[in-house]
């Protein structure tokens, strides 16, 4: 079996992490993905503080497994949320869209393991000053908001550059992605188009069949003007974003578009008008399977990529 320093320092079976996803990451996917021995992540979004603490609880009584929570730095509620991870005594915080700098020192005291989700490497370098004890460099094959480095270039860079964990996330979906991030240095991989493709996962029935027909050239990038650009898969609506774009829309008119555009498709379930998030490796996505499955055929397949690689002539 494989296993890598993180497995051991946050006390789980496989070094892999399920992505923070806002509205999809509840209770109910982080428990089912830390029970089948990885780490299980509760999505804070921009959720209050009380939806936050339910979570970590509904969690608790599923699992007695480590799990983390995400929390999204740019919430008008993240104070709030940085407060109930210590009260609640979370194991893992991982953080997107900022710097976390601010409640580091106050979770570590907790005894809090912090990880951040970087996509750069001075980024990288400034957070682990600051005490990150592992970090998540996130390509800009990923769904949702983006960076803009690959996977393949921005992983390596960070793991030369810091002496901490580094996990690798953003186009991975399976064993032969696994390996290829355990080659660049990482010590394990973070999955999100993945697991929303799951039966434990709370996404709309049509949201994860488009992902399941995608083709690899399926995803588009939307909303460079407005400063965060957003990976989602191409419908009525990214046409539209482009059309704008095209026309030097203003960022405002920008981000009106895309208001409430991602809970329509993820809960409700339009995916013509709403915002399909999914990462690049979609088109490799075919089927909906339990996360327990999931898990242990991405492991399964690693360890023979593992060994065919062995014996191949060099």
């Amino acid at each position: 079996m494989i296993r890598t320093s993180i497995c051991a320092q946050l006390n789980i079976e496989y070094p892999i992490f399920q992505g923070g996803m806002a509205y999809l990451a509840t209770a109910q996917l982080a428990a089912a993905v830390s029970e089948a021995g990885a780490l299980g992540i509760i999505g804070a979004g921009n959720a209050p503080a009380d939806w936050v603490r339910d979570q970590i609880r509904q969690v608790r009584a599923r699992t007695d497994r480590p799990f983390g929570v995400n929390l999204l730095l740019v919430s008008p509620y993240a104070p709030e949320i940085a407060r109930v991870i210590i009260e609640e005594d979370v194991p893992v915080v991982t953080t997107g869209a900022g710097n976390p700098g601010p409640y580091i020192a106050a979770w570590k005291e907790a005894g809090i393991k912090v990880i951040p989700v970087v996509s750069s490497v001075a980024l990288a370098k400034r957070l682990v000053r600051q005490g990150a004890d592992a970090l998540v460099a996130e390509g800009t094959e990923s769904g949702g908001h983006v960076g803009e480095t690959t996977t393949m270039a921005l992983v390596p860079q960070v793991v030369d550059a810091v002496e901490v964990p580094v996990i690798a996330a953003g186009g991975i979906a399976d064993g032969r992605g696994f390996v290829a991030a355990l080659a660049l240095g990482a010590q394990g991989v973070q999955l999100g188009t993945r697991f929303v493709c799951s039966t434990e996962c709370i996404a709309h029935s049509s949201y994860k069949e488009m992902i399941c027909q995608a083709k690899d050239r399926d995803t588009a990038v939307t909303g460079r003007p407005t400063g965060h650009p957003v990976r989602a898969l191409r419908n009525q609506l990214t046409r539209e974003f482009e059309r704008l774009e095209a026309a030097n829309a203003t960022a405002e008119e920008l981000e009106r578009l895309g208001t409430g555009r991602y809970r329509a498709a993820c809960l409700d379930g339009d995916i013509t008008h709403g915002t399909v998030l999914a990462g690049q490796i979609a088109g490799m996505i075919s089927d909906i399977r339990p996360v327990r499955e999931i898990i242990a055929g991405l492991m399964a397949e690693a360890e023979t990529t593992l060994a065919n690689l062995r014996r191949y002539p060099i």
